[in-house]
């Protein structure tokens, strides 16, 4: 278990990019007198414009890399697809959370299934490839239907295809459709519902629970997050328990995701983690007494963690793009709820599947 300093208010979080996450990372720390600066290759990201400086270069820069370690006093993420050689690079001068080596775990769905597989935790039946060939032993090994993922760098639904049924002639197809050079092949589950959980976690072991959140997506984007989740108490508590069991292999510090299928027995099989906050823990902004990015800023920075009981029941729904294909939505329609709560992320040009906002109904 490692300990690291205490970083007070008044302190500067670097975070490692520039998305709505950081964003909302900075949103919530402000008022707890931090201060922000934002690695991201863009020059116009969101969580940019909020920070009090911002490094728009690449993440294989190392000379960038060390200037803006050297510029903050501890570093966190905001999402996971960042090479850990560059996690590695910062640590030498600056502490980072989450560790280059839980990246290394939750960037490569291979290593994230044998991880899980290794600590006694159910996922769905796979098998793993490293070419077209091979591809073919583990769908035959797997059975169909089948999803065949890409290892690395596959989210939103990119990098997978779903497979109903496979004939021999068409792994070429599969195989460049996939576009990866090591590929999961994933049993399909049935499944009677989409859960995450999120767990925050001190360097010193100390973990918080929020509640789980039922899930529903959309052409493989998160539609909808519901909580309370609608499990037995029984199930959920079993959820929790996973969750935090997987953060403490980890050795987490910050927060991890934990999103899960319900198959039809019952069972909680894990689909993916995700060591960071997560689309599904927008309701917290407005339902809990702590939000998600308070929690994970108080847990990189070592202060006592917050209560993440939810005060009210609520129902987060994703803004992609889609939204603005002719015109800009109907504020006023959507605000006629006065407990509706409207949270936009600036993010320039709307474009199908992209995430431009979310609003959040309380006592739904």
């Amino acid at each position: 278990m490692s300990k690291h300093k205490v970083f007070l208010p008044g302190t500067r979080i670097g975070i490692f990019g520039g998305g709505q996450l950081g964003r909302m990372m900075i949103i919530a720390g402000r008022p707890m007198g931090y201060h922000f600066h934002v690695f991201d290759p863009s020059e116009d990201c969101t969580a940019g414009r909020l920070a009090d400086a911002h490094t728009a270069a690449a993440y294989t820069d190392t000379e960038a890399l060390i200037a803006f370690a050297k510029s903050v006093d501890v570093v966190t993420l905001e999402f996971e697809n960042i090479d850990a050689a560059a996690v590695e690079i910062v640590t030498k001068n600056c502490p980072v959370f989450p560790k280059a080596d839980i990246l290394r775990i939750c960037q490569n769905r291979s290593q994230e299934k044998k991880f899980l597989s290794g600590i006694d935790v159910s996922v769905a039946p796979y098998a793993v490839a490293k070419s077209a060939d091979a591809m073919i032993k583990c769908i035959e090994k797997v059975g169909t239907p089948c999803v065949v993922k890409s290892a690395e760098s596959g989210y939103d639904g990119k990098g997978q295809i779903k497979l109903t049924e496979f004939k021999a002639k068409d792994k070429k197809k599969i195989w460049e459709s996939v576009g990866a050079s090591e590929v999961v092949v994933e049993k399909w589950i049935e499944h009677t519902g989409e859960f995450s959980c999120i767990c925050a976690r001190r360097s010193d072991g100390t973990s918080r629970m929020f509640p789980m959140a039922r899930n529903a997506h959309r052409n493989h984007i998160l539609a909808e997050s519901t909580v309370p989740c609608g499990l037995p108490s029984q199930i959920e508590a079993e959820g929790q328990r996973v969750t935090r069991k997987i953060a403490e292999e980890l050795d987490v510090v910050g927060l991890i995701t934990v999103e899960f299928f319900l198959a039809p027995d019952n069972t909680l099989l894990v689909n993916e983690l995700a060591p960071r906050p997560h689309n599904s823990g927008h309701y917290t902004i407005d339902a809990c007494i702590t939000s998600q990015f308070e929690q994970h800023l108080r847990a990189v920075c070592g202060l006592p963690l917050g209560d993440p009981s939810m005060h009210t029941p609520a129902k987060m729904i994703n803004l992609l793009g889609d939204r603005w294909a002719e015109k800009d939505p109907d504020w006023e329609e959507l605000l006629k709820d006065p407990k509706a709560k409207l949270h936009l992320y600036d993010k320039g040009e709307p474009r199908p599947g992209r995430k431009m906002g979310h609003l959040t109904l309380l006592e739904a």
